[in-house]
């Protein structure tokens, strides 16, 4: 656990406690910049994974870009005409990549109902607020959606509490303490806000820090530089389907943070189980090659 973690949730309990209006568009504006902020960058290390774990050459490198970028695409065609549909495959890919911060239960149904808990105690504690925010992203049928999330949510957590409880027994404290600390505030938090210190402080460190152990030759420098121009190319990318799209994307900055958030994650989750597989049984010796 990093100390971000305790600052931020010390920081949002303390103004909780004096009665800030969190929910204010300023602050849910903050919070959006800390999410996409935040947590952006921790799938710009993909292509570089991809590169180590199979050696690509020149080709082969333009031809796994090519492909990542056209699955981002096609994401971006369904928020354009199936938005419904894309709203559902984001929480789906969502669940199961949440749940892959939960390697202590073992079944792999488990580990996706933990990774749903984090969407659905938010909806516990502002079913309305997620409901509208679904609403926006999409169409007004994802009304419904929620209310199922909603009606899901209890099987969810008590899921989750014994994914905490085994964390617990097998002395991941720190982990367990600060999971069901940010479950306690994704119920209390209004939805975004919870979302922010979820995955910016808790789910996207975790995965930077294995892709930065697992490219340790890549110079500070390189490693800032990668994950800052990728983060920056999604969202002037976003920007510009925006300005040639306005009549089909939502004017709220939330409902547009998470469709980018998605255009982006839907490649990132399906390579993420790949690449962990390939990198983790990968030879010494292709690793070697890789790196040359």
């Amino acid at each position: 656990m990093y100390p971000a973690y305790w600052l931020a949730a010390a920081l949002l309990i303390g103004v909780t406690l004096l009665g800030v209006p969190l929910d204010h568009p300023s602050a849910v504006g903050v919070a959006t910049i800390v999410f996409i902020g935040g947590g952006l960058p921790h799938g710009a290390y993909d292509i570089a994974l991809l590169r180590r774990s199979v050696a690509l050459d020149r080709a082969g490198l333009c031809l796994a870009v090519g492909g990542y970028a056209m699955i981002a695409m096609l994401m971006v065609f369904l928020w354009m005409s199936v938005p419904l549909a894309a709203l559902i495959l984001f929480l789906a890919a969502a669940a199961v990549h949440f749940g892959e911060d939960w390697l202590m239960l073992e079944d792999p149904l488990l580990r996706v109902a933990a990774g749903a808990a984090v969407i659905a105690a938010a909806t516990i504690g502002h079913p309305d607020e997620v409901a509208a925010l679904f609403v926006a992203m999409s169409d007004p049928r994802a009304a419904v959606l929620a209310q199922i999330i909603t009606a899901a949510a209890p099987v969810a957590l008590l899921i989750t509490a014994v994914g905490i409880a085994l964390a617990w027994r097998d002395g991941s404290l720190s982990w367990a303490t600060a999971m069901t600390l940010c479950l306690v505030l994704l119920v209390v938090l209004p939805p975004v806000m919870g979302f922010a210190l979820y995955f910016a402080f808790l789910h996207s460190p975790r995965h930077l820090t294995q892709a930065r152990a697992r490219l340790h030759d890549m110079t500070p420098a390189r490693w800032v530089g990668t994950g800052a121009l990728l983060s920056g190319l999604a969202i002037l990318g976003w920007l510009g389907l925006r300005t040639m799209a306005s009549a089909r994307v939502d004017p709220i900055m939330v409902a547009q943070a998470f469709q980018l958030l998605a255009s982006v994650a839907v490649p990132h989750l399906l390579l993420s189980r790949w690449l962990e597989r390939r990198l983790t049984t990968a030879p010494i010796s292709q690793g070697k090659t890789a790196i040359s």
